[in-house]
């Protein structure tokens, strides 16, 4: 990601780590706002307060894969495509182009014009002129993911995709520079507003791929400036810009006033709450609110008080709560009477426990070590966890792939279940046997103990009591280590972790985003559990070969198969949110790929 110019003197690297330094923690609107009048019609006085239950890892999303980073850096960064507001299923529209590119007959070559006039948020990297975003901001994007230097975990989503884009990254790791001024065939600007890009082969989601936040626009020169402190200070077009970033306590957005802004005109979907959103919102000049207060409140208990009390606005329950608030699945009466909203949607989501296939003790690809993954992976009570730690909230997952989501199969059945007393068999079979203590050794005598990393809050600690009373049943001595989320993803990325508590959401409304993390060249780059099997790998190949429909499905199905064949992963739940939504808030509905809605909603003064 950090690309070093060599040609920099010394005393020009010292002014920029200086400038980086002395804007590093501070309010990015100050002076600099002023010396451009703007177009954004966001009042400053109407305020968003709202809260993540676990914190971000900066805002360079071509670093992170952090879901609450991506949350944020959704209003920073603006992609070529976006998500209809309102549409259900998703539907894809342009965002920073002006309409869905001209495709080659051959499905290789995807030509976007973008719209004039888009300018990046003022900052001081642009000594005061206003910054006009081109399509060489695009080619730089999707150069910065592939550089070897920024280790980005979305490299996949383009590896191997673009022409000439590999060759590049290669050579950069042959000689650790990345020649960002190289002229590429795949990645061309016939003009200052018109991007080309070239494919290898046909790509059936690749308009998916272009909408994912990774994807949205970045200024060089800002990245050069800030280096590898671009995470705390981003830089993009798109409705809001960071006013100030306390790490794991506190973001504050404020809008940018270079954003064009819209008119509000979402037609309604097939969902009853459309026309009331539509009566509320239409022909409004957006966005409307002017500044976003996010709090990191990282305990259930802690941030459900926090609504209670009017501190924030919006939040999903906490499932814990759900007793407290819901009667089957409506409001009670003494949430309604305040006017509070509910909006109850099924994650396009999985949640499911990472089992390190590098791990001397669990991982492995011989019939004992998959013994003992299958042995794990059915000691633990799914059900139980759908029923009672989440109260009701969550259904229990039968296949990789969630509901709502392309490839999904509603009846598809998994070949492993809640099933101890098989569990116990099947270790005692392949030479785990019980010491004096009644907990299990390796084949080989040696202790045999698992170590659990969850995450702080949520319902992590009930989970691993779930875990702790399931592989108690079969005998295996678990040490469970809780870390924050940030943390874990980092470790989880170097396939560090023996078993993790991990949710993946979806980037684009298509099976190919849960799949690819468990392709085998992905280890690292979002295949947390280094799993790497030819047969899956192969499958996964045959699959995107194919059109998105019947066929395509069909392998995915067989992928399923061989992943539990496998047992890479314990797969658990998909959650079902319960958004509560305050009266003097006007125009919100979650979406399935979206996650941020402060562009898309009002808030009345109060």
């Amino acid at each position: 990601m950090l690309s070093k110019m060599s040609n920099l003197s010394n005393s020009v690297r010292f002014k920029k780590i200086l400038l980086a330094q002395m804007l590093a923690f501070t309010v990015f609107a100050g002076s600099a706002v002023g010396a451009h009048a703007g177009t954004s019609p966001a009042d400053p006085a109407k305020v968003i307060q709202t809260a993540f239950e676990a914190a971000d890892d900066g805002f360079d999303m071509v670093r992170t894969q952090n879901f609450y980073s991506g949350w944020v850096s959704e209003v920073i960064y603006e992609t070529l495509l976006t998500y209809d507001y309102l549409a259900r299923p998703a539907k894809l529209v342009p965002e920073t182009v002006e309409a869905i590119p001209e495709i080659s007959e051959d499905g290789k070559t995807y030509t976007f014009h973008l719209k004039k006039g888009i300018y990046f948020s003022p900052d001081p990297v642009f000594k005061g002129a206003r910054r006009e975003l081109t399509a060489a901001d695009y080619i730089y994007t999707f150069m910065r993911v592939m550089d070897p230097q920024t280790r980005s975990p979305h490299a996949n989503f383009v590896a191997g995709k673009i022409v000439g884009l590999d060759d590049l990254a290669e050579q950069a790791r042959k000689t650790g520079h990345f020649n960002y001024d190289a002229s590429i065939a795949g990645l061309q600007a016939p003009d200052r507003y018109t991007l080309k890009v070239t494919l290898n082969a046909k790509d059936y989601n690749f308009l998916n791929v272009v909408a994912y936040t990774a994807f949205g626009a970045v200024a060089r020169e800002a990245v050069t400036a800030y280096g590898q402190q671009s995470g705390q200070h981003p830089v993009g077009t798109g409705p809001y810009m960071l006013e100030k970033y306390v790490p794991r306590s506190k973001i504050i957005l404020v809008a940018n006033p270079e954003y064009r802004g819209y008119t509000w005109d979402f037609k309604p979907s097939a969902d009853a709450i459309d026309k009331q959103i539509i009566k509320d919102m239409q022909g409004k000049k957006m966005p409307q609110v002017g500044r976003v207060e996010i709090s990191i409140i990282e305990e259930n208990q802690s941030r459900w008080l926090a609504f209670q009390g009017k501190q924030v606005d919006f939040d999903k329950v906490p499932e814990t709560a759900a007793p407290t608030l819901l009667d089957g699945d409506k409001l009670k009466p003494e949430f309604t009477e305040q006017g509070v909203q509910l909006q109850r949607v099924v994650d396009a989501g999985i949640t499911y426990t990472v089992l390190n296939m590098r791990d001397p003790t669990i991982g492995g690809y011989s019939n004992d070590k998959i013994a003992l993954r299958r042995a794990i992976v059915m000691s633990y009570n799914n059900k139980e966890e759908a029923n009672l730690l989440r109260n009701g909230q969550a259904l229990t997952l039968e296949m990789l792939i969630p509901p709502g989501v392309g490839g999904y199969d509603p009846k598809y059945r998994s070949s492993i279940g809640y099933n101890p007393v098989l569990a116990n068999k099947l270790l005692d079979h392949f030479g785990y046997k019980r010491g004096v203590d009644g907990y299990r050794n390796m084949p080989d005598g040696s202790p045999l103990l698992l170590k659990y990393t969850s995450n702080q809050g949520s319902i992590s600690q009930e989970q691993s009591e779930l875990w702790k009373r399931g592989l108690d049943l079969i005998g295996i001595r678990t040490k469970f280590i809780v870390s924050n989320f940030a943390d874990n993803l980092k470790a989880a990325t170097s396939c560090e972790l023996m078993m993790w508590g991990a949710a993946w959401n979806a980037d684009y409304p298509e099976a190919e985003n849960f799949l690819q993390l468990l392709y085998g060249p992905n280890s690292g780059h979002g295949n947390h559990g280094c799993y790497q099997s030819p047969a899956f790998d192969a499958l996964y190949v045959k699959a995107m070969a194919l059109p998105l429909g019947p066929e395509r499905d069909k392998v995915y199905e067989q992928m399923n198969r061989q992943f539990e064949a496998d047992t890479a992963w314990s797969l658990n739940t998909t959650r079902i949110r319960n958004w509560l939504v305050r009266p003097w808030v006007k125009g919100f509905k979650k979406h399935p790929i979206l996650h941020a809605e402060w562009q898309y909603i009002d808030v009345e003064k109060h």
